[in-house]
């Protein structure tokens, strides 16, 4: 048979070993770490099959279908449908959206512009955008603890070192000033704050904010301003840190997600207020970290300006009174059982409950209990080691009342069922990083 180059390829390739060995990955996939994804999505107990599995743990608000967008913001979305939102716009958002939002923070102690907007694929992304931004491998930013758990997930992508600072429990979960300030130094970037909080459903006063804000500029530090809760505050006022910085330059991160209860449509905004241009160089940096992803979903984002122009004020107060009457239901079903503590939250969608650890025969940390609540009564809260904090749980109160009800019921016959006759010595707790 005549021999042909195409023949002497294939002997060429027969001649030699195929390579079985496993690819690496890269430190940046080895360090994406999200912690409650990873428990979540790994969850191998089996629930009591005897009872209705209530999950408790995803901040989602559409989970239980009770808690619906209003019709403006479905509208909306139809309406810009016949639009031309097809094609590639700016990667850090179209003008018309970020002018809408730039006019609905718009205050007379913080001016805004459409330059100060930018639009991202959720909230998440402003906050790795603003992270990437300002942290790098030789400069640290601070997050609070306990805290939101994706911050170190990007951090750790990033290779940005973190330090953390208390959130007092005590003290309405505000911040311990004088720890904060210990922890800055020469290296630090910025300092992360969450106002109101997840996972702890506090918020916090205008003075502490003032205070905290106080911080930063003595160090002169810019902040980066988790405010995806912002205005859902079940009482009292509501204040973002850009509107109260008089000179420390903030990047505040929101989005669609929780006030319009439509988490999935992944559009969020970073803004940037920044009375005495420090941000100058940021800002191009923002952009060109914008671009990274080409932005965010163009359909949703055109909607945008006709959302926050026709969701009425009713709409925004009613769901805060379905959410401080969730807080109140779990607070009075659970707040006589000797385990228990819980804390009233004052805004977000969640409470914190501490687990009195002496007071259970046989559990000794949150995790433990919430995989023996899980295998002996079906509910499901998240243990809180995964926020920062050890025994506590994170309850989400976008539930039913009926579900929030009988899971209360259940948390408290279990806990009957596991108390200690005598309280037990503690002789050390684990704190989690």
């Amino acid at each position: 048979m005549k021999k042909t180059a195409h023949n002497g390829i294939l002997n060429g390739l027969m001649r030699h070993p195929v390579c079985t060995s496993t690819i690496p990955t890269s430190p940046c996939a080895d360090n994406t770490i999200n912690p409650i994804r990873g428990l979540v999505d790994n969850l191998v107990i089996n629930p009591n099959p005897d009872k209705p599995f209530l999950r408790l743990s995803i901040g989602d608000p559409s989970v239980f279908g009770n808690f619906d967008p209003p019709p403006q913001v479905i509208k909306a979305v139809a309406d810009n449908l016949t639009t031309s939102c097809y094609g590639y716009v700016p990667a850090h958002g179209l003008v018309s959206t970020r002018s809408a939002i730039a006019k609905y923070y718009n205050t007379a102690s913080s001016p805004l512009t459409s330059n100060d907007v930018f639009v991202t694929s959720g909230c998440s992304d402003a906050l790795r955008i603003a992270m990437d931004c300002l942290g790098s491998e030789k400069r640290n930013i601070l997050l609070p603890k306990p805290g939101f758990s994706l911050y170190q997930t990007i951090a750790g992508n990033r290779g940005i070192p973190v330090k953390f600072y208390d959130l007092d429990p005590e003290n309405n979960w505000s911040i311990d000033l004088n720890q904060l300030e210990s922890l800055i130094d020469e290296n630090t970037a910025a300092i992360l704050v969450t106002n109101p909080s997840n996972p702890c459903g506090s918020a916090f006063s205008v003075q502490h904010q003032r205070d905290i804000l106080a911080v930063a500029e003595k160090h002169g530090l810019p902040l980066i301003a988790d405010e995806i809760y912002q205005d859902m505050v079940y009482d009292g006022e509501s204040k973002s840190f850009g509107e109260l910085s008089e000179h420390v330059p903030v990047l505040s991160c929101c989005g669609l997600a929780k006030r319009w209860l439509i988490p999935g449509w992944r559009v969020g905004w970073l803004i940037a207020h920044d009375r005495h241009n420090r941000l100058s160089k940021v800002r191009d940096g923002l952009t060109k970290l914008c671009q990274v992803i080409i932005g965010a979903n163009v359909l949703i984002q055109g909607a945008v300006p006709q959302i926050l122009e026709t969701v009425p004020q009713s709409f925004y107060d009613d769901t805060l009174k379905r959410l401080k009457s969730a807080s109140e239901v779990v607070y009075s079903e659970l707040k006589d059982c000797p385990q228990l503590r819980p804390f009233k939250p004052q805004g977000a969608m969640y409470m914190m409950v501490q687990l009195k650890i002496d007071q259970f025969e046989d559990i000794g940390d949150d995790m433990e209990f919430v995989e023996k609540l899980i295998t002996e009564q079906s509910v499901f809260p998240l243990p809180a080691n995964i926020f920062g904090i050890p025994n506590y749980v994170r309850l989400m109160l976008t539930v039913p009342e009926d579900i929030l009800r009988e899971a209360c019921q259940r948390i408290v016959e279990f806990c009957d069922q596991h108390k200690a006759a005598v309280p037990r010595k503690i002789s050390r707790i684990e704190v989690a990083p």
